[in-house]
């Protein structure tokens, strides 16, 4: 088998029995389909597995270590990239804003293209799930989430486009874009209360 066919079963093994938080779907067809979106933008092998493993560390009890043996280094290091800080001591609705800009400025630093590659699969996959909610459950879909302010989910997601503009000549970085226009309006549309520059979440 090929590293990434390796990385999909591994995937779908640890993430058996997990539903997605919007339309109660198997977990595993989101990292699919940020893997489908990735490939879109490039056929490394590595950064594949990577983008099919993105939640791995984060929702299972797999570790970066064990990515890097079972794996590659620099496939566990992307999915570091993508892996956010529980803060599991702070209830999640408390801790959003601070581990959305953590992981922001992980995304910022990024050195390897191939970062920006698995963020943009990842975050388009999540925006057209949100999109799907949307149109069945309307404004009452953000009630399902920690962060239950759309406002502020306009500016993280608005956040993630700016720090991937050098993508931006890509099919998936203009869906992405339009996706954010569709489901949050033009960007002057945020609640005026949502903290931090405008150029940052």
């Amino acid at each position: 088998m090929t590293l990434f066919e390796q990385a999909v079963i591994f995937a779908a093994e640890k993430h058996a029995g997990m539903k997605r938080k919007l339309g109660d779907t198997p977990y595993i067809l989101h990292p699919l389909e940020a893997a489908l979106i990735v490939s879109t933008l490039t056929d490394d092998e590595e950064v594949l597995a990577a983008a099919v493993l993105h939640d791995i560390v984060e929702d299972t009890d797999v570790t970066l270590e064990e990515l890097a043996e079972r794996f590659t280094p620099r496939v566990a290091a992307l999915v570091a990239s993508e892996t956010e800080d529980k803060l599991r001591g702070i209830p999640k609705s408390e801790s959003w804003l601070i581990r959305k800009r953590e992981s922001l400025e992980v995304l910022r630093r990024a050195e390897d293209p191939a970062v920006l590659f698995i963020w943009l699969g990842d975050k388009l996959s999540n925006l057209r799930s949100f999109r799907r909610a949307k149109l069945k459950l309307g404004d009452g879909m953000w009630k399902l989430f920690n962060q239950k302010d759309p406002g502020m989910h306009a500016r993280y997601y608005r956040s993630i486009l700016r720090a991937l503009s050098g993508l931006k000549e890509t099919g998936a970085w203009k869906e992405y874009r339009d996706l954010v226009e569709e489901l949050f309006g033009a960007a002057q549309d945020e609640a005026p209360e949502s903290p931090g520059p405008e150029d940052a979440l």
